[in-house]
């Protein structure tokens, strides 16, 4: 029997899908402000809200992006305002979240640790109809800020004193940016799981720096291999049996592999290219930069 014959698998599909466009489409924003592993951060703050939506009898993807995004402020207050004691602030919102969390769903009617793990590293079968519905909603939000705002938040993340004195509404963006990130992981914890998540917005980023020079480009290159990876994850589970979650993240982290050892002959081929135009004195060749991740590029 073919796997889309399975509604489960239907399911699956269309949210890894979204989960493959938006975790990246994010993830850029995070590498650039060198906050990598905020996505690792607020997972361990949404499971309070899976715990709660549990506990309460509604929906756990809605309550947990509830939750999430005010951790996700309460992140970027900390980050403002807290100074010598900010990292340990920080320790205490995400332990305390996955603790807070745990003890919910274990108070929750019904509730077991197998719901938690389902959670916490992803599972095929408990997709249902009304999560498909609440992640293509907060998916459409995601893909809304990041492509409709994408100038503005690039500026941000790459020299907050200087889009400031553009006009710029730094703090606002900041706080957007968080809100944003907290709902990509509510909306990926159902495919990939809340403690793995992080590295679906991150690792497909890095992948793409590994082969572009401009922020477009890696843009679309992350999201590529996040759509590539989520969709061969899927269907691998259902094939083999093996949790989503660490298949996807698995092939997030061979798909850098495999770039990082592609991109090496081209770089080494192109730093050649400019010393020998270099050596012949042709100045518009000596002019071409080395290859550079968007971090450094100025246009979007």
């Amino acid at each position: 029997m073919d796997i889309l014959d399975y509604a489960f698998m239907q399911r699956a599909l269309l949210a890894a899908v979204l989960v493959g466009v938006i975790a990246p489409s994010v993830g850029i924003y995070l590498v650039q402000r060198r906050q990598a592993l905020m996505g690792d951060g607020i997972g361990h703050v949404a499971m309070t809200g899976v715990g709660l939506g549990f506990l309460l009898s509604t929906s756990p993807v809605w309550m947990a992006t509830a939750v999430s995004v005010l951790g996700a402020v309460l992140m970027e207050l900390i980050r403002w305002y807290g100074k010598t004691r900010g990292d340990i602030a920080l320790a205490m919102l995400f332990y305390g979240g996955m603790a807070g969390g745990v003890m919910f769903i274990n108070l929750a009617p019904g509730g077991s640790n197998a719901n938690l793990t389902s959670y916490l590293f992803g599972s095929l079968s408990t997709v249902s109809e009304s999560d498909v519905t609440a992640i293509c909603l907060l998916a459409a939000f995601v893909v809304l800020v990041t492509l409709g705002l994408r100038r503005q938040l690039f500026a941000v993340s790459q020299d907050e004193e200087f889009a400031r004195v553009t006009g710029l509404p730094v703090r606002a963006l900041n706080l957007l940016t968080a809100v944003t990130a907290a709902v990509t992981v509510t909306v990926a914890m159902r495919v990939v799981g809340l403690l793995l998540v992080s590295a679906l917005m991150v690792v497909p980023v890095a992948a793409a720096q590994q082969l572009t020079r401009s922020f477009a480009a890696t843009f679309a290159v992350a999201v590529a291999i996040g759509v590539s990876v989520t969709i061969g994850g899927t269907v691998t589970s259902f094939y083999q049996d093996v949790p989503p979650g660490s298949t996807i993240v698995l092939l997030t982290i061979g798909a850098f592999v495999a770039l990082t050892a592609l991109a090496s002959p081209l770089a080494r081929r192109r730093a050649r290219a400019v010393a020998a135009a270099g050596a012949a004195g042709d100045p518009a060749e000596c002019a071409i930069p080395a290859a550079r991740g968007p971090e450094s590029t100025v246009g979007v």
